[in-house]
């Protein structure tokens, strides 16, 4: 019995990712797109016919890389290294779905992912960390509402207090965030539900916020200026992850930090301000939600210098004095 055309297998696996893998609709549509990315390069490579799952090769899957490196996006940019490694992802992925169907193909464990450069990871020192959580608050939120003011103090505290993704914060809804207790849950990537930390000042700013409230949205954080463009209060929706990544950067630039600040920033800094008062990895790890240690070591080249200050003065110190060793 023949094996389905590619095109009809590729719909069979993203029923596979989102029904028994559990995966989001976006991860859906970003393994789609990637996908038939591949299928169509390798059509216009196999005289307009659809690629077999037997003809894709190791060949194949070099040619595809090459040109994965070469084209340029709509910007007229190369891609990135780590986009060109999110299609390999894709397919490697649906090699493995081809194996468990016993539909004959090239081995998943045969692409590797292409070699990334060291990632930097941007975070806040603490006077720069300390302006960016006052502006909402001060001359940087003039001509504000009230209301809004409040809402921007408590996302800058609540991202800096959980190290929560800009998704997971922007789709928190009121009854999930109990501020009778010092943590409360999220979904995060692939859906997998962890426990986060708030601080007292988080707590306390977004108590200040919800009371203020007039609109009977059950999001945590509504776009109140919203109203100014027809709309009633009561009708508030809740801000996108674009819209807090937007004022992030307004209150960066407003407070005079030179660098980019983003909401990640702020994951960033929670992350390496753990590490640098003395939590362990493996800790940190649990607390931002990541399904591989190797993500979390990217903060360890932070604490650098402090275990240099480490040394120096528990182990240099004990040769005393420069030129009495």
């Amino acid at each position: 019995m023949a094996a389905p055309n590619i095109r009809t297998l590729l719909e069979q696996f993203l029923d596979h990712l989102e029904i028994e893998k559990n995966r989001s609709l976006r991860t859906r549509t970003n393994y789609q797109f990637y996908l038939e990315r591949f299928f169509d390069w390798a059509k216009t490579k196999n005289g307009n016919k659809d690629v077999t799952p037997a003809g894709i090769s190791d060949d194949l899957v070099r040619e595809f890389r090459l040109w994965l490196n070469r084209v340029k996006n709509g910007r007229g940019e190369e891609l990135k290294k780590n986009t060109q490694n999110y299609h390999l992802i894709a397919l490697r992925s649906f090699l493995k779905y081809l194996s468990k169907r016993d539909v004959k193909s090239l081995p998943a464990e045969k692409i590797e992912l292409g070699k990334m450069p060291e990632r930097m990871v941007a975070f806040l020192e603490a006077t720069d960390l300390e302006r960016l959580l006052a502006a909402p608050l001060t001359g940087a939120a003039e001509g504000k509402a009230d209301v809004i003011r409040l809402r921007d103090k408590a996302i800058l505290e609540l991202l800096f207090s959980t190290g929560l993704r800009v998704s997971e914060l922007a789709g928190l809804q009121k009854e999930e965030v109990h501020l009778d207790r010092d943590e409360f849950s999220v979904r995060g990537k692939g859906r997998k539900v962890r426990i986060v930390f708030i601080s007292e000042q988080a707590k306390y700013w977004i108590k200040q916020y919800v009371e203020k409230r007039r609109d009977i949205s059950p999001f945590l954080f509504v776009a109140h200026d919203r109203a100014q463009k027809g709309r009633s209060d009561v009708d508030a929706v809740g801000l996108t992850p674009r819209s807090v990544e937007r004022l992030v950067e307004r209150y960066s630039r407003a407070a005079g930090i030179p660098k980019h600040i983003t909401p990640h920033s702020l994951r960033h800094t929670f992350a390496t301000d753990l590490l640098m008062n003395g939590a362990d990895i493996r800790s940190v790890q649990t607390l931002l939600g990541h399904a591989s240690i190797t993500t979390t070591q990217i903060y360890t080249h932070i604490t650098n210098q402090q275990l240099k200050e480490v040394h120096q003065a528990f182990h240099a110190a004990r040769r005393g004095k420069k030129g009495k060793g």
